[in-house]
C-alpha cells in the first residue's frame, strides 16, 4: 500500500424430488416497474408536492448538466413519450451547459425549458414534481436533501453521496418525507440480478459463501483526463457555487473542473465512480442486501498514467483498489477495480450448495459437487431489460406512480455507500473498518473509533 496516498492513523440426503424442474419458465422478477452561492447545509421546509396519478405527466427537472447530465436529458426526452413526462427546466454552475441543454431540451417541439444558474430557484417551482441530479459527488446531498424537503422525487447519480454522514442525511430525508429516491446505478434494472435475487432468497444456493465481481478499465493516459474545453472560464462556471462544501481553498481551475474524479476533495476516484456499478448490483442480487459489519481495502498508484496527459497534475485517489467486505451473515463480497488494467473478475455468487454465475443476460446455475444429487443444474437465458439508463429511468417513473420502492432505492443505497464508505476509510487509514449499524459508527478491530471522513476532516477530504 501506498502511503503516500494516506491519512495515517496510529452426507447430504437426496431432495431432487422437492426442486422445482420447471425454474426456467418461472417468472423472472420485473427489473422495470411495467447556484449566487447556496449555502451549503440550509435545507428548506418539508413540502409534500403533488400527487401523481397513473395518467398524469410528470414534470421533470435536472441539476448539473455535464456528461451524464445530459446523457438524462437525451434519454429521458426521447421516452418522453412512453413515460409520459415532461421536461420543464434545467439548471448548472456553467452558463455554457445551462444555455446548451435548454436548447436541446427545446429543439424539435420539445416546448420551453426554463435555465437556471442556482438549483434553489428550480427546486422552488411547484410544477416540477421530480428532479434528475447528476453533479459533482460533493452536491449530491444538498440538492437531493432540499429536493425533498420541497416536494420533489429525486434521481440521484451514484455514489449517492461523497461521505457516509451526508448518506445517512439522504436516508433519513427519504424516510422522513415519503419521496421517491432512485440512485443512478442502472445495473439494478438488469433482469439478470432480479433473477439471481430470486434464487437466493428460495435458498435455491444454500446459504450465501462467496460473491465476487468487478469494474475494469484501461486508460493509458489515465482515466477521466477528460479534454479542456475552451468555453470552461472563470467568467463562465461559478466556481463558488461549484466547489460548495468543500473547504480546500481550490482556485478555478479548468482541470479540477473537468477532471474531478481524480482528486480526494470531490470524489473517491475508483470507489466513487466505478464501484456502485458492480457494488448495487452484487447486494441486490443476494436477495437480502446487509450493511457490512468489516471492510478491508487496498489501493496501488503504482503506474502514474497521469505522465501521459501533459499538464495534467497526478490524482490523489488510486489507479487500483480491491475491497473485501463481510457481512453480519458471514457472506463474503470480492470487488475490485482498475483504470490500468482491464482483465477483470467473473460476477458470481457462490452457495454452500450452489453457484450462480451472472453474466450478459442470463444466470447459470451449477451444483457443488457434493450436492450435485440435491440441486439440478439450471440456465436462465434471455432475461430483459437489460443495462441501459432508460430502464432505470422508466422504473423511477412508475415508482413515483405507484409508490413501489424503486430496483436501486434509499434501503440498498445506504447499504452500498456504506461498504463504499468504509472501503475509501479502509484504504486512506491503512486500517480494517469497522461498521455498527445502530450507532452508524466505525472503528478499528481493536474498538477504537475512526473519524469519519468529512469535508475538512484532513488536508485531502
Amino acid at each position: 500500500m501506498q502511503t503516500t496516498q494516506r491519512d495515517n492513523l496510529a452426507g447430504p440426503s437426496n431432495r431432487r424430488d422437492f426442486i422445482k424442474k420447471g425454474a426456467t419458465a418461472a417468472a423472472t422478477v420485473a427489473a422495470v416497474n411495467s447556484l449566487k452561492t447556496p449555502v451549503y447545509g440550509q435545507s428548506q421546509a418539508p413540502s409534500t408536492g403533488r400527487v401523481i396519478g397513473a395518467n398524469d405527466r410528470i414534470v421533470v427537472g435536472f441539476v448539473g448538466v455535464g456528461g451524464q447530465g445530459m446523457a438524462h436529458v437525451r434519454s429521458i426526452k426521447a421516452n418522453a413519450g412512453d413515460n409520459k413526462v415532461t421536461l420543464a427546466a434545467v439548471c448548472d454552475v456553467s452558463k455554457y451547459r445551462t444555455a446548451e441543454a435548454k436548447a436541446w431540451v427545446e429543439k424539435d417541439n420539445g416546448g420551453a425549458c426554463e435555465g437556471f444558474s442556482d438549483y434553489r430557484k428550480l427546486l422552488e417551482k411547484k410544477d416540477i414534481d421530480a428532479v434528475c441530479v447528476s453533479t459533482v459527488d460533493h452536491w449530491h446531498t444538498r440538492i437531493s436533501v432540499d429536493g425533498m424537503n420541497a416536494g420533489k422525487h429525486i434521481y440521484v447519480e451514484k455514489p449517492m453521496a461523497r461521505y457516509l454522514p451526508e448518506g445517512f442525511e439522504i436516508y433519513d430525508a427519504v424516510k422522513k418525507t415519503g419521496k421517491i429516491l432512485q440512485v443512478g446505478s442502472q445495473g439494478c434494472s438488469d433482469a439478470k440480478w432480479h433473477k439471481a435475487a430470486e434464487l437466493c432468497k428460495s435458498g435455491k444456493i444454500g446459504q450465501l459463501v462467496l460473491g465476487q465481481g468487478s469494474y475494469m478499465r484501461n486508460s493509458p493516459k489515465g482515466e477521466w483526463n477528460y479534454p479542456i474545453q475552451g468555453w470552461a472560464t472563470a467568467d463562465d462556471i461559478d466556481w463558488k457555487s461549484w466547489k460548495g462544501p468543500v473547504v480546500q481553498d481550490r482556485k478555478f481551475s479548468a482541470d479540477d473542473y473537468f477532471r474531478w474524479r481524480k482528486y480526494y476533495p470531490y470524489c473517491a476516484g475508483l470507489l466513487g465512480d466505478l464501484f456502485p456499478h458492480r457494488l448495487h448490483p452484487l447486494m441486490l442480487a443476494t436477495g437480502n442486501p446487509e450493511f457490512p459489519r468489516r471492510v478491508v481495502c487496498t489501493g496501488t498508484r503504482h503506474i502514474h498514467s497521469d505522465k501521459k496527459t501533459p499538464g495534467t497534475p497526478e490524482r490523489d485517489v488510486p489507479e487500483m483498489v480491491a475491497a473485501m467486505t463481510e457481512f453480519p451473515s458471514g457472506y463474503q463480497l470480492m470487488v475490485c477495480s482498475s483504470s490500468v488494467s482491464e482483465q477483470g473478475l467473473r460476477d458470481m455468487i457462490q452457495g454452500q450448495h450452489a453457484t450462480l454465475y451472472i453474466g450478459g443476460n442470463r444466470v447459470e446455475l451449477k451444483p457443488e459437487r457434493p450436492f450435485t444429487e440435491d440441486v439440478d443444474p439450471d440456465t436462465f437465458e434471455n432475461l430483459t431489460p437489460g443495462e441501459d439508463i432508460k430502464w432505470h429511468e422508466k422504473n423511477w417513473f412508475e415508482c413515483i406512480r405507484s409508490g413501489k420502492q424503486p430496483n436501486a432505492g434509499i434501503d440498498l443505497a445506504i447499504r452500498v455507500q456504506t461498504v463504499i464508505a468504509l472501503a475509501e476509510m479502509s484504504e486512506r487509514y491503512n486500517a480494517a473498518c469497522l461498521f455498527d449499524e445502530k450507532t452508524r459508527k466505525v472503528t478499528t478491530e481493536g474498538g477504537r473509533e475512526l473519524p469519519m471522513l468529512n469535508y475538512g476532516s484532513n488536508p485531502l477530504s
